[in-house]
């Protein structure tokens, strides 16, 4: 049991290290605002959710957790997109285990979970990992 407990503890801080090389540490690589022009997903937070979705006019936020594995899969796909709407679409990141007050709002049971605003309202909700293929067209029949 121990054991177990051990290797779990390791399994998490290793996919924190990794999860930190692919989008930086808070404030570097994935930013808290201003990288959206630049084509990069916003880091959002609990207390930064409502101004971000409602000061663009569609804001795509990626719901996720450092142990998700399907959440990983999804984010090179949403930091793609983030580069080729830039201008026309914000994505933003939203941890669910550092943000609980905004999944519960939103009553996310499951993740990854994708929210889609326009004009400062949901409009869409994406429920699980999927291609680009897939996802783009449910994203950009917004636009």
């Amino acid at each position: 049991m121990e054991e177990d407990e051990e290797l779990e503890r390791l399994k998490r801080k290793k996919l924190m290290q990794w999860m930190r090389s692919m989008w930086g540490k808070k404030g570097e690589g994935t930013s808290r605002g201003g990288d959206a022009a630049q084509g990069r997903p916003v880091e959002v937070t609990d207390e930064t959710f409502t101004d971000l979705v409602q000061s663009h006019p569609l804001v795509v936020v990626d719901c996720w957790a450092p142990w998700c594995a399907p959440c990983r899969m999804i984010a090179p796909v949403i930091e793609e997109m983030a580069r080729d709407y830039a201008g026309k679409i914000v994505f933003g990141k939203l941890n669910m285990d550092e943000n609980p007050r905004t999944a519960m709002k939103y009553q996310i049971m499951s993740i990854p979970t994708l929210l889609v605003f326009k004009e400062g309202r949901l409009v869409d909700r994406i429920v699980g990992a999927m291609p680009r293929n897939m996802l783009e067209p449910k994203i950009t029949r917004h636009l």
